[in-house]
């Protein structure tokens, strides 16, 4: 659907213009995107009940994003570009071991996922069949982000198997799809404030990884 001209100037005005209620608004319907994306994946969510679960209809929803894409766009930038930056900063700290540092990267994913819920999730559930099937700058960046992820536990998992720490039988990307695999999975059954809390989670899964990858 092309918008009015006047609509586009006006959301850009509004962007440019920073007010408080604006801006509030916006981060209120990504709020209700991220659960409605998560709730019933991206096709099957309509800007209309996005609008709703805010109080406006869906002519009005375009005065804060031009599309449902832009909407999902924003429920990952945020979530995703903060748990990269932060795994990175703990990647290259040189206080700390290889274990320290897998710990640590282990830790801030689970913790990105309660922080930045459901955004982070949407993320798991939609980037796989999406994003890579895309080829905007966007798609890019994304995916370029996520092998950042993905190298820093191979490289970490490499170390660690090298100085003799974590046994050499299993191969390192067998050893790093363990630990994707038990953090995303996720996805599947967590909920901030339930059971089990993020940290009690990821202290969890790095006793199983670390117990079954301990060098013989």
């Amino acid at each position: 659907m092309v918008q009015p001209s006047n609509i586009s100037k006006r959301r850009k005005s509004a962007l440019e213009e920073g007010s408080g209620d604006y801006l509030a608004k916006r981060s209120e319907l990504v709020e209700i995107a991220g659960r409605q994306f998560k709730a019933n994946g991206f096709k099957a969510t309509t800007l209309a009940e996005i609008g709703h679960k805010a109080g406006l209809d869906r002519a009005t929803v375009y005065y804060y994003f031009a599309s449902k894409e832009e909407l999902f766009r924003e429920c990952l930038r945020v979530g995703v570009e903060a748990n990269i930056n932060e795994c990175e900063r703990i990647f290259s700290d040189p206080e700390r071991g290889a274990a320290e540092k897998l710990r640590g990267v282990i830790t801030q994913l689970m913790s990105a996922y309660d922080q930045y819920y459901p955004h982070m999730y949407v993320y798991i559930q939609e980037e796989m069949s999406r994003i890579t099937g895309e080829r905007s700058d966007w798609a890019n960046r994304i995916q370029a982000k996520t092998r950042t992820f993905e190298r820093i536990v191979l490289s970490l998992i490499s170390e660690l198997i090298a100085k003799g720490e974590m046994r050499g039988d299993i191969a390192v990307s067998v050893a790093a799809n363990a630990v994707f695999g038990m953090l995303n999975w996720t996805h599947r059954w967590y909920q901030p404030g339930g059971n089990h809390s993020a940290e009690e989670i990821s202290s969890a899964f790095c006793e199983i990884f670390f117990n079954g990858m301990k060098a013989h």
